[in-house]
Order: structure tokens, then C-alpha cells, then sequence
């Protein structure tokens, strides 16, 4: 889905541990403007958290790009983590719960596909990774009357 008539993407590099940090203010700054709950705004950091760690540790480094929607309904974001590192040789078996090229928890890919509305990665091997997650603004509950 194209964006329309929002800001244009941030973009983040990613090359250190302190990077990292950079990118997780920058989306839950970037969630909160667009109107996401506390709940999903921890979402969005979570995934973006172990997306840009995949992209230093696994990619070498690279960016992340942050960028409002807008389709005229509905307000969300996409977040793109692009490396140039070796790429991911058995997609299917990355993407697989528990699967692990580290010393992590195997949880990073699949883990943040199950924090989204939109997940995708175009990878090659020896060219390098994009992985794009998007998610949705939520409707928020009406208030509940008598409630401070």
C-alpha cells in the first residue's frame, strides 16, 4: 500500500548498540503520534527492537526506515530494516519459533511477524535482507462513563 498525504520515512542508520536504542525511541515516537495505544506502541518497539538487532548482528549494520501511513481510512506504520549483509540462506527455517543463527532465543523474525499486521522479507544470499512490518491504528474503546 502506498502512503499518502503523511511525513515522508526517518531514516535511521544502524550500525552500533547505541543505534539500536536510537531506533526504538524514533518508532515509539513516531507510533505515538500516529495514535497507537501504550499496548501497541510496546509492540512496535519490541519488533523494531529485534528487527534492527538482526540488522547489526546478522546484516553487518545497514538502516531503518520509519514511515507514517495514511490510506484514508486508517493510520499505521512501516518500518523496513534493510542490510547488505550475507542474507538468510533457509528463510523458512529462519522464520521457524526457536530457530536460532545466534546464541538468542530463536524468537526474533517470528516473534516480530506475530507483533504486526504486515510482515514481509526479500532476502538473497550474499545481497543482503529487507524486512518490512507494518501495523494498523486500532480502534480505541469508547470511554467508559464514571471512570476518572
Amino acid at each position: 500500500m502506498q502512503p499518502s498525504g503523511q511525513a515522508s520515512a526517518t531514516t535511521v542508520p544502524i550500525g552500533s548498540d547505541a543505534d539500536l536504542a536510537w531506533v526504538r525511541q524514533q518508532v515509539r515516537q513516531c507510533a505515538a503520534a500516529l495514535g497507537f495505544g501504550l499496548v501497541q506502541q510496546t509492540k512496535l518497539v519490541t519488533a523494531a527492537s529485534e528487527l534492527a538487532r538482526n540488522t547489526l548482528v546478522h546484516g553487518g549494520g545497514g538502516h531503518a526506515e520509519i514511515t507514517p501511513l495514511d490510506n484514508g481510512r486508517a493510520r499505521g506504520l512501516r518500518m523496513s530494516f534493510v542490510d547488505s549483509g550475507p542474507g538468510i540462506r533457509d528463510l523458512e527455517l529462519a522464520m521457524t519459533d526457536g530457530y536460532t543463527s545466534g546464541g538468542g532465543l530463536g524468537l526474533g523474525l517470528s516473534g516480530a511477524r506475530r507483533l504486526v499486521q504486515e510482515f514481509s522479507v526479500e532476502t538473497e544470499p550474499g545481497r543482503g535482507t529487507t524486512v518490512t512490518a507494518v501495523a494498523w491504528v486500532s480502534q480505541v474503546p469508547a470511554s467508559r462513563s464514571g471512570l476518572g
